[in-house]
């Protein structure tokens, strides 16, 4: 899925979020999104995803299947009295898949994040990252070709975060049918680790100050992150982040 923006400006109470964003997401994409707190990052997620109507500008999408479409959100969400197969297949239930088919695609999104161990378990039982995998999985199961993920490792301890990131990046980077990201993110190192293409805004109003490719292999091992390599792409990154900020 491609996702063209084009003028895009979003504002609250007259306090202008967004203004003036013309982005490109090509097919297959996996895009960062990093900038100040209160720059309009949650805001462009939600209006891509049609929780949300832009002021002014046009965003399109190559489908207009908003079942293409998969949220991840910084928080979990799970519901507490459900086990993690169920919480999975709840976007399933809801549109109507039967039970054979829903059973196979909830355990196939389970294998993605590697939960299967923790089916039978409710959210309680879990870690904090552990409760991530689901609600990934979840956003998963409804096979999406678009994945919006709004900061959602931002809880987790730095350990987990790295866990998580390497798994997220070897899922992206494994499925067979194209899978396009838009990750957003605080984190200079995490959106250079993930990302084969950063895109930074300023602060509010939120427009684009930085829009350029992560020169970094596409195979990434968690040892990539004490190289020089990683060290100069990052640098790129907190560069732009600080051009943004000022």
């Amino acid at each position: 899925m491609t996702v063209s923006i084009r003028g895009v400006r979003r504002a609250f109470d007259g306090v202008t979020a967004l203004d003036a964003i013309d982005l490109e997401i090509e097919d297959g994409a996996f895009v960062a999104l990093i900038g100040p707190s209160g720059c309009g990052k949650s805001t462009l997620l939600r209006l891509i995803a049609g929780l949300d109507r832009a002021d002014a500008g046009t965003i399109d999408l190559s489908s207009e299947a908003r079942g293409e479409i998969g949220f991840v959100f910084q928080d979990a969400h799970l519901l507490p009295w459900r086990t993690v197969e169920e919480n999975v297949a709840l976007p399933l239930e809801l549109h109507g898949v039967g039970v054979s088919d829903r059973r196979e695609r909830v355990r196939s999104a389970l294998r993605d994040v590697e939960l299967e161990d923790a089916a039978r378990k409710r959210p309680a039982e879990l870690s904090g990252g552990m409760r991530m995998r689901a609600s990934i999985a979840r956003a998963l199961v409804t096979r999406p070709r678009l994945l919006l993920m709004d900061e959602p490792f931002a809880a987790l301890d730095e350990l987990t975060r790295h866990r998580l990131d390497e798994r997220l990046r070897a899922l992206w980077s494994s499925r067979e049918k194209k899978l396009t990201i838009l990750f957003v993110t605080h984190t200079i190192f995490e959106a250079t680790f993930l990302a084969e293409r950063a895109v930074v805004l300023s602060r509010r109003p939120g427009r684009i100050v930085h829009d350029a490719p992560i020169d970094l292999p596409h195979e990434r091992p968690a040892s990539l992150r004490s190289s020089a390599d990683f060290a100069r792409a990052a640098d790129a990154l907190l560069q732009a982040l600080e051009k943004g900020a000022a």
